[in-house]
Order: C-alpha cells, then sequence, then structure tokens
C-alpha cells in the first residue's frame, strides 16, 4: 500500500521548504523588532533565512531577550502588587536620601532599579560559606512570622539537606515559609527533597514554571537571585547557592570564594519587595508580609537594584558601564566570568585611558569551560589598554562585587557576562557608606593578594588551536 504518492513527494519537499522560508521570514521580523543588539539582530537574521528548520527552534529556546509574561504577569497583578509597592514607597520617604546633582552613578542605579537610597541600614560582609551559613541557620531560627527563600541553585547533599531541616523546623514552629528556586538552576532537585518540606507546610515552587506553552521555551532565562527574608526585618543576598562546593567540601574545586551580605533597615523592604515579585509571576498570588521597618543605629545608606531580562533596558549592564563611565580613581570588579559586551568593554577601555585603575579579578581555574575560554579573547582588548586582568588562585573565585573609587561598593549576583546583562534575574546592594566602602576595599585587597597580574602573551603566545578555541567560544557568549 502507497500513502503518498512518489510523483507527489518533489512538491511535498518543495512546499515544506516553501513554509520553512516563510515561518523563518516571521521570525525574522520578529527578530528586528525585538532582539536588543545589532550583532546578534544580523546573526539570527542569517540563520532564519539561510537555515530555518535549525534556527526557528533554536530561536524559540535562546534567541530572545526578554522574558515573555513576567511583565505582562505582574501587571495583571498591579491592584495588588502597585498597592503594597506604593505602601512600602511611601513608608520609605521618611528614609530616602536624596541623591547629589553631579553623583551620576547614584541617580542612575536607582532610576534603573527603580528602589531609592534610604539611611537607617546596617550592612554586614560575611565572606564565603561557613561565615554566610552560620549565620543564615542562626537568623532563620530565630523566624517568628515568615520567610522568604529564593535560591538559584539548591542541592541535595550535605549543607543542602540542614537547610532542607531548618525550613522544616521553622515551618513546624508555625512559621509561614515561601521557597522558591530556580528549575534550571535546581534541575537535578528530587521530588524526595521537596516531599518533605511541602508536607511541613512549606510552600515550594520553581521558578520558569510559566503559565502558557510558549514560555515553558523560555529555558535561556534564569533566576540567579539569591535571597532569604527573615520576618521583613534582616536579608541576606549575594553570590552563595545551597550546595557543598560553597563551603569548598568539592574535591574539584577546592576552596571556594564568595562573599554574602546581611542586610537590617528599609532596604530589606525593598529586597523584600524584589522576591513579591518573583514569587508572584511563579504562583500568581501574593504573600502577606510585613512592610513595617526600624531604623538601625549603624545608619548606613544603602540601595537595592534588581535587575532583569523583563526590564525595558539591559540593566545590569548599563549599570556597569556607568560605574566605569563615572569612575574617576578606582575601578574594581570580582566576577567569575570576564564575558563584557562591546559597551561595557569601550566603557572600561576609557576608564583606563584617564588613568583609573581598572582592575577585574577572576578566577584561574574553570567552572564553565566555555566561559573561561572567552575570556582569554579579551585580552587584546582590554590589556593593551591599561585594563588589569588579575586571575585567583587561592580556590575557585564565585563573589560579584565592585568597589568604585572611595565613594561606593557593590555585593550582589550579578555576573560580568552577558547572561547577567541581559538573561538573568539579579539583586545587588550598594552603598556608599564610608565603612562599608572601606571593609571592601580592605577585603578585596587581601584577593587580590593571592591572585597574579595577567599578560596579553598568555593569550597571544598560545598555540592556533587555542587562540581558535577562546575567539570561537566567545561568539557563543549569548547563550552561556
Amino acid at each position: 500500500m502507497r500513502f503518498v504518492d512518489p510523483q507527489f513527494l518533489p512538491h511535498l519537499n518543495l512546499w515544506l521548504w516553501l513554509a520553512f522560508e516563510l515561518i523563518g521570514l516571521l521570525h525574522v521580523l520578529h527578530a528586528l523588532m525585538h532582539v536588543r543588539t545589532a550583532q546578534g539582530t544580523i546573526a539570527w537574521v542569517i540563520s532564519l533565512l539561510t537555515f530555518p528548520y535549525l534556527a526557528i527552534p533554536l530561536y524559540w529556546v535562546v534567541g530572545r531577550s526578554r522574558f515573555t509574561g513576567y511583565v505582562h504577569g505582574r501587571r495583571a497583578g498591579d491592584r495588588r502588587l502597585r498597592k503594597l509597592a506604593d505602601s512600602m514607597h511611601k513608608r520609605l520617604r521618611q528614609y530616602e536620601i536624596a541623591i547629589a546633582a553631579d553623583d551620576a552613578f547614584a541617580r542612575a542605579a536607582m532610576f534603573l532599579g527603580g528602589l531609592p537610597f534610604t539611611r537607617g541600614n546596617a550592612l554586614e560582609l560575611l565572606i564565603d560559606g561557613e561565615e554566610m551559613f552560620e549565620r543564615l541557620f542562626s537568623e532563620m531560627q530565630t523566624a517568628q512570622e515568615y520567610l522568604c527563600v529564593n535560591f538559584f541553585i539548591v542541592k541535595n547533599d550535605k549543607i543542602g539537606i540542614r537547610f532542607q531541616q531548618a525550613l522544616i523546623e521553622r515551618a513546624r514552629a508555625g512559621v509561614k515559609v515561601w521557597f522558591l528556586f530556580d528549575e534550571i538552576g535546581s534541575h537535578k532537585l528530587p521530588h524526595r527533597y521537596l516531599k518533605p518540606l511541602r508536607d511541613a507546610g512549606v510552600e515550594c515552587r520553581s521558578f520558569g514554571v510559566n503559565r502558557h506553552w510558549w514560555s515553558r521555551l523560555q529555558v535561556n532565562f534564569r533566576n540567579h537571585r539569591k535571597i532569604v527574608v527573615v520576618d521583613g526585618r534582616t536579608a541576606f543576598l549575594g553570590g552563595l547557592n545551597v550546595g557543598d562546593e560553597y563551603l569548598g567540601r568539592d574535591a574539584r574545586f577546592g576552596a571556594w570564594r564568595d562573599t554574602h551580605l546581611q542586610l537590617r533597615g528599609p532596604a530589606v523592604q525593598a529586597v523584600q519587595l524584589v522576591f513579591l515579585e518573583d514569587w508572584f509571576w511563579a504562583t500568581d498570588t501574593v504573600p502577606d508580609l510585613r512592610w513595617t521597618t526600624q531604623p538601625e543605629a549603624s545608619d548606613q545608606v544603602a540601595a537595592v537594584i534588581p535587575t532583569g531580562p523583563a526590564d525595558p533596558a539591559d540593566s545590569w549592564q548599563l549599570v556597569v558601564a556607568e560605574a566605569a563611565n563615572s569612575s574617576r580613581q578606582r575601578l574594581w570588579i570580582t566576577s567569575p566570568y570576564f564575558v563584557p559586551d562591546e559597551g561595557v568593554l569601550t566603557a572600561l577601555q576609557a576608564a583606563a585611558i584617564r588613568g583609573v585603575d581598572v582592575r577585574i579579578l577572576i578566577p584561574e581555574r574553570s567552572d564553565h569551560l566555555l566561559v573561561w575560554l572567552s575570556a582569554f579573547a579579551y585580552y587584546e582588548q582590554s590589556i593593551p589598554y591599561g585594563v588589569k586582568l588579575f586571575r585567583y588562585h587561592r580556590g575557585f573565585l564565585h563573589q560579584k562585587v565592585m568597589l568604585i573609587d572611595t565613594r561606593l561598593a557593590a555585593v550582589g549576583t550579578a555576573n560580568l557576562d552577558n547572561r547577567s546583562f541581559r538573561l538573568n534575574f539579579e539583586i545587588t546592594a550598594f552603598s556608599p557608606d564610608r565603612g562599608f566602602v572601606d571593609d571592601v576595599e580592605r577585603m578585596l585587597a587581601q584577593d587580590f593578594s593571592h591572585a597574579r597580574e595577567v599578560r596579553v602573551e598568555e593569550f597571544t603566545g598560545r598555540s592556533f588551536l587555542f587562540r581558535a578555541a577562546c575567539r570561537a567560544s566567545r561568539l557563543l557568549a549569548p547563550i552561556q
């Protein structure tokens, strides 16, 4: 029995080819209107027209730079979220500080993040995993009303089990616990880990279980934030996820260098609002949280800046570029990855040419091969211009910290790569408090003492195959 006449097969192939070309053309129009960079637009246009049967599914997965649905979902809940946000802003006005007219960076950061600089805060650096987790578990134990928890990665290992038990204990004590994790970052988290949490009353949700079938293909977007809020009075954020390697227990990485931050005071309300918006996207519910605050005696100034692919612009890219543009004496940045886009790279070059002490601290060893190779491809465009690159060799460096002159320091979750610029939901705390800035300076000076300065010959003097691999990896920066 013949289901298709062989004479019709050439016509069928022609019609299939024409259909793919037409669909590819429609995607080209979408790319022209929505892809944020000219280079990305050109690459997608050529691919969609030349190999539509391959490029179309790839475009759905990694081609878009806006998180479809997050903004619309947030707006759908505006009646609830806006009321809470407006109420929070009204309360924060009594702690809000005026930004000096000549402080371009602070004004830009506040504009992009949408949250004010406030006084009355207390900030404390938590250096490495042992210090951070002991403090975190101690504070969680004091929770009487609720815990808001959001991590990119949670693992079912020793520290993960301790974390699980801490949440269960608080839930059984009558504390409301909302636990949010990224479904890509925590894709190995088994059901047997979550079931005891749910049985104890912990509300567990993954960020990325989206409401529409097309949103399920947006796997290139990640919630990279690491947030814990205790009763609306204490917040934690920074580079540490929940896993044994973050405590230096993984033989592959050895010692793990990271930085987290504990906050008290009005800035906690800003962290809480960021969690609330993420939770609303994942669950379409609004938790009942405490929105009153008390100023701390230390009276430190701070602002919390959330960024992500739902923003109208590439907010974190603009923050880093403005940090470079506004720096006058010093710009020190630590990140596990150095894959800047053209805008950030140009700003770093210009700052170094002006005489700014521009230092980028990255790890010696690799946790992701492609981004490790990509960093080498930027040596020729940074070191000859005066940008100093350092490789940290005392374990694996994972912290995300920035120091601008003697006037501003930042700790957060955002890296110096395209994923943080355009694809990840991130959160960073900034402070101009001189005591805090001095603490960050001392910490980074110690880190630089365990690093070596890189020479451009470490790239140019390598083999042709190595240099080709680095340049090829750089081409894949948008999806690394």
